[in-house]
């Protein structure tokens, strides 16, 4: 998986289609990515102790890797990352203009 946590990407397929948002939660085993603002899901809350009013809230849901594309900040606008070895270290780079991630 070549995005990682605190990326900004943009969603390309969905409900959301066109959102931006952070990377909050990466769940590599699954193949799925928790991105702030995007694919929110109504839960209706219990009251229990550690959450003493219950209620419906809005809890954002695990998507597919591939539904989001990475932003470059220098492009603006979603890109595929590639990889490179620069002094010793594995490099991630925008494949569209070739600048460092």
């Amino acid at each position: 998986m070549k995005v990682k946590k605190g990326d900004r990407v943009e969603v390309l397929a969905g409900k959301d289609l066109g959102k931006r948002g952070e990377i909050t939660r990466v769940l590599p085993e699954e193949d799925r990515v928790i991105v702030d603002g995007a694919n929110r899901a109504k839960k209706h809350q219990k009251a229990t102790r550690a959450t003493m009013q219950g209620g419906i809230i809005d809890k954002e849901m695990p998507m597919h890797v591939s539904n989001v594309g990475f932003v470059c900040s220098s492009c603006d606008r979603p890109v595929r990352l590639g990889f490179r070895i620069a002094a010793g270290k594995k490099v991630r780079i925008c494949r569209k203009c070739g600048a460092d991630v």
